[in-house]
């Protein structure tokens, strides 16, 4: 005849190995996670500067599309550009008084 407190001894055995073994598979896929988020972190911060380089050259082709229209739109440019010019001018000289 078996022992009732060893069959109990063994049993608790068991279930303390299983949660060992469930303890280090929460561990190693924390870890994978942690890794994941890392990269993810990095690939985050890529896609923003890429974001950010590709709204500067939308930007920049906005301004040779105008600057590089009709000849009329060209003049119509440089003469707003005079304008704000004599203005910015103006300004300083009364800052100067």
């Amino acid at each position: 005849m078996v022992d009732p407190n060893t069959e109990l001894v063994a049993e608790l055995g068991n279930r303390i190995d299983r949660l060992a073994e469930l303890y280090q598979n929460a561990r190693r896929e924390n870890e994978l996670l942690r890794n994941e988020v890392v990269q993810l972190t990095g690939q985050l911060k890529e896609a923003i500067a890429s974001k950010a380089e590709a709204e500067e050259q939308l930007g920049h082709t906005k301004m040779a599309k105008v600057l590089g229209s009709a000849p009329e739109d060209v003049q119509q440019t440089k003469s707003r550009i005079n304008q704000i010019v004599r203005e910015i001018d103006k300004c300083i000289a009364l800052l100067n008084r």
